[in-house]
Parts: structure tokens; sequence; C-alpha cells
């Protein structure tokens, strides 16, 4: 098992936020975590990469404890270059252009030349489908999903065993999250890479997700596959999965439309019948203009009437 979070617990005051939270995570996955803004995402993000310890609880990677609630941050310093980070927005300085953004982490961590700093600058940007010249460019050129590209390839050009994703398709729109939802599936193919995304997007969840985990008011309320969360009989996991239907479907339950009509069964209706009451009916269609072939009327060129 490459990644475990055990029995992790995390407070801010009087609040819980993490309460006893479990995920296992084996070499090569692509692990998505779920939830509502202020279910606790993001916090189980920092203590993964060592930017919160836990007050209670452990993470291990390969068997070995890296974070409890008496780890030290320096302790922690050595595990945190196995890991590579796409912040939400790209995170990217904006007094650097792009070959300067991916070329910050060799020059602090590695003592790689220039030569050999261009060259895998180069190798990350042609994985995440940019051109070499495009280093030259400004983070203000750049638009939001190009951002996330730039921002992905300074993650890589450290070669992580491990992926963070924290809201990678936020404020993109459908054709940019598709493509960035193939770059992190491109990236476990070519690379091995194990990935964990923090999302609230359940599409892109479906798309590129092993493992799904669903955290609600601190605690993990599912862990299974795409498939399984489908069929879960949570009532807030499905409340979750509605949400993300109505967003895309004119009705929430779209399940009692979906059988196909049987046109044999539609029968015209017959004419009302003659009395006082014949004022207030429904209206309705007489047999023989129900049963009436009609076309459009097609003009003549020489200008005859429609026929």
């Amino acid at each position: 098992m490459l990644l475990e979070v055990r029995h992790l617990k995390k407070r801010f005051g009087n609040q819980v936020v993490l309460d006893d939270i479990n995920i296992n995570l084996d070499r090569g996955q692509v692990l998505c975590v779920l939830g509502q803004s202020g279910s606790g995402k993001t916090v189980l993000f920092r203590h993964i990469i060592g930017l919160l310890f836990p007050d209670g609880g452990e993470i291990r990677l390969d068997g070995q404890v890296v974070s409890t609630p008496t780890t030290k941050p320096a302790d922690f310093e050595k595990h945190r270059k196995r890991f590579g980070i796409l912040f939400q927005g790209a995170a990217l300085f904006d007094s650097m252009d792009v070959g300067e953004n991916l070329a910050f982490p060799l020059r602090e961590h590695t003592h790689l030349t220039t030569k050999e700093i261009s060259k895998t600058i180069g190798e990350a940007l042609e994985m995440v489908g940019l051109r070499e010249e495009f280093k030259s460019k400004m983070p203000s050129e750049l638009s939001g999903g190009m951002r996330s590209r730039v921002g992905l390839a300074r993650a890589i050009v450290m070669k992580p065993e491990i992926m963070l994703y924290d809201e990678p398709t936020s404020a993109l729109d459908p054709i940019m999250t598709d493509k960035i939802n193939d770059l992190i599936m491109s990236l476990r193919d070519r690379l091995k890479m194990t990935s964990i995304v923090i999302s609230h997007d359940i599409g892109s969840a479906y798309k590129v997700a092993d493992k799904i985990a669903m955290i609600h008011e601190g605690k993990i309320i599912f862990d299974g596959t795409p498939p399984e969360i489908r069929s879960s009989r949570n009532l807030y996991v499905q409340q979750f999965l509605r949400g993300y239907r109505e967003k895309f479907y004119a009705f929430s339950e779209e399940e009692k439309y979906a059988n196909p009509v049987d046109i044999s069964k539609i029968k015209p209706a017959r004419p009302p019948k003659k009395g006082a009451a014949q004022q207030n009916a429904p209206l309705s269609v007489p047999i023989d203009i129900a049963n009436k072939k009609f076309e459009m009327p097609v003009r003549a060129r020489t200008g005859e009437p429609p026929r």
C-alpha cells in the first residue's frame, strides 16, 4: 500500500473538521475525494502533503509513519519531495514567465545544470500538450486552462510519485475540463503516477477515478469505485449525485422519462359528448383530424399559391 490514512482527526477550536478518516491508495491508482464546500477536503489535502499535522491518527507512505500529532514540519520535509501539487488556480508566480515558473523548483531542490533544466522544462511542457516556445509567455497572457496546464507541468518537473490536484477543473468550461481530465489519465498511464484529486465535480470523478471517497461533515461516508457510488443507498450520496444530474437536465427525476415511448399505445381523442358540460370539457382532437395526414404546403417556383 503506497498511502495509508489511518483514523485521522483534526479540530480547530471547538469545530471538528476531520473525524476518524481512513483512506488507502495503491501505487498507480487515481483517488478522487469528493465533498461539498466546507466538508474537510482541503484540510485532508493539507495533511497529506504535510502542511498540517493531525490531532489524532497517522499517515503512512510505503508502510512508514510520516505524520502523527508529534511530527515536526522539519521531519516531514524529506517526504514532501515525493509529492507534486497542482493548486487551485495553478498558483503561478505572476512576476515570472512560464519557463521561470517551471525552473523554480528545479533550481531550489536539484543540482541540475542550466542545459539540463531547459531540457526538463521542454519535456514537462510536452507532457501537458504545450510547445517549448510557450515558456516565454507570462501568466497574465494565459487562459484558465493554460494556467492549469503550466501548473501541472511545474508539478511534474520534479518527477513526483504522488500527484495531488486541488480542484483542478474549478472555474473551467466543459471542453477545458475534459482536457484536464485527459491529462490526469495520460500522466497516470505514461508515468504510472499515483494521483489524488480533491474535487466536487462528480462528472470528472466518473472519468478519471479508480476509487472515490466522499467526505461529509468530517467523515468518510463512501469509499469505493465509480460504479459502486452510483448504486449507493446513502441518502447524502444520492442527494449529491442528484444535484449533479440537475445541473445538466431540465427536470430532476429524469429516470421516470428514461423508457422509450410506445407510439402504438397512443390513441386519438374522441369528440366530447353534447351537453351543458361540453363548454367546460378539455379540448380534444376529433378522430378524423387525428388520422389525417398533414403535409407542409409547397410554393411553386412560378409564383402559384401554395397547394
